[in-house]
């Protein structure tokens, strides 16, 4: 029996569960080299993604998105920070401005709206929750929404950082609720590019993560108030912005470690001899940090596990500190498991070039443990730990 086809039209294609094509791997992967080396915004890997819809992964097929569950999105992740950490980390970041609007608004039309645009699209979103004299406290802000005589509003930003800024299609802007609220009552406003403006006030000349291009502007916004998530940003960051981003963030460092390990593999098997009767002490060595890495993704995949994605509410005490622990733990992981695989590969992994180098796998991975300084993570969990039981036990 065939369905009619205006009945068929309103019957939503199942989610994607096929992993991230190939194509787009390999385009990152060609360009990776030069993306670093020349400090430069990571334009193939993103034409790329656009070209398979891929910036919709998160967005349900009945808003015209791949309908992708979140543990999808992050080996998609993964599997490009084989390939070019900095595409990887843009795509990361775009899926965690997707994933607020996405578990915070769509009963919101303007923003159920918007999601179907960043689908047919392929808008690539970026967040501003920096601030000058704040620095990177997302809870507190400086800057607040301010009416504007339309019914509209505008807010005027000091952004200490702002990643792929400049090639973003739209921006969620954090701000105080509106003048006379405190630091902490923020909301999170949609700033599509009809109604941004940027100043550059620094310039991004980093160790690593070079293609991120996360420089300092001056950002100044307007835009409807229906643009505006009524859901506190309080909230969403609890529920969304903050387990979301360190899943995804984890996914990109294990996809970077996963490259390195993959090269000092190859490195140890084209130097061993036939006959050879005893692994090396490299060989060894790369077994501990191979451990090290299962040890990281499985953390990964705990968390994945406990996040409801359908039932967006801020964690306890205890998963608050999980997720800060999930975000220290990765990160000084994976930084871990590249230099010992470049004391495994000697010169031919200190090389900055050549088929065993991580030179680039290394100096990236030293981001990991500053984006959100590990130390006051931890302190914050300390904090959480005291008032609440830790999560421990192997009970599913």
């Amino acid at each position: 029996m065939t369905v009619a086809p205006r009945v068929q039209a309103l019957i939503a294609p199942p989610p994607r569960t096929d992993p991230i094509p190939a194509e787009i791997i390999e385009a990152a992967r060609a360009a990776a080299t030069a993306v670093d080396a020349e400090g430069r915004f990571p334009a193939e890997a993103l034409a790329a993604l656009k070209a398979h819809g891929m910036l919709g992964a998160l967005i349900p097929t009945a808003l015209g998105g791949q309908g992708a569950s979140l543990h999808r999105v992050a080996a998609d992740v993964q599997a490009l920070g084989t390939a070019c950490s900095n595409a990887a980390m843009v795509l990361a970041m775009h899926h965690i401005q997707v994933a607020c609007i996405v578990r915070h608004a769509t009963g919101q039309p303007w923003q159920a709206a918007f999601l179907r645009r960043v689908a047919d699209e392929q808008l690539l979103l970026a967040s501003s929750t920096s601030e000058a004299e704040i620095g990177g406290a997302m809870r507190t802000s400086r800057c607040a929404i301010m009416p504007d005589e339309g019914g509209g509003f505008g807010v005027v930003k000091q952004a200490s950082a702002i990643s792929y800024g400049m090639e973003a299609d739209a921006i969620l802007v954090t701000a105080r609720a509106h003048e006379e609220a405190a630091a902490g009552d923020q909301v999170l406003a949609v700033v599509d590019r009809a109604g941004l403006t940027l100043e550059r006030k620094s310039e991004w000349d980093a160790m690593g993560m070079r293609g991120t291009r996360s420089e300092a502007f001056v950002l100044t916004g307007r835009g409807l108030a229906e643009q505006i998530i009524a859901t506190p940003f309080a909230e969403i960051a609890a529920a969304t912005m903050v387990p979301v981003s360190h899943i995804l963030w984890g996914g990109v460092w294990t996809g970077i470690a996963t490259d390195a390990v993959t090269r000092a593999r190859a490195f140890l098997r084209a130097k061993r001899k036939p006959g050879d009767p005893d692994p090396s002490s490299g060989a060894i060595r790369l077994a501990e940090a191979i451990e090290l890495l299962q040890m990281a993704e499985a953390r990964v995949r705990l968390s994945l596990s406990r996040l409801d994605w359908d039932n967006p509410k801020p964690p306890g005490f205890a998963d608050a500190a999980a997720d800060n622990g999930l975000k220290t733990s990765v990160s000084d992981a994976c930084l871990k498991v590249v230099q010992e695989v470049m004391a495994v590969a000697g010169f031919a992994g200190y090389a900055r070039s050549g088929p065993f180098s991580v030179t680039r796998h290394l100096r990236d991975l030293n981001s990991a443990p500053l984006m959100i300084g590990n130390s006051r993570m931890r302190e914050s969990a300390a904090r959480l730990l005291l008032a609440q039981k830790p999560r421990l036990g192997l009970e599913p």
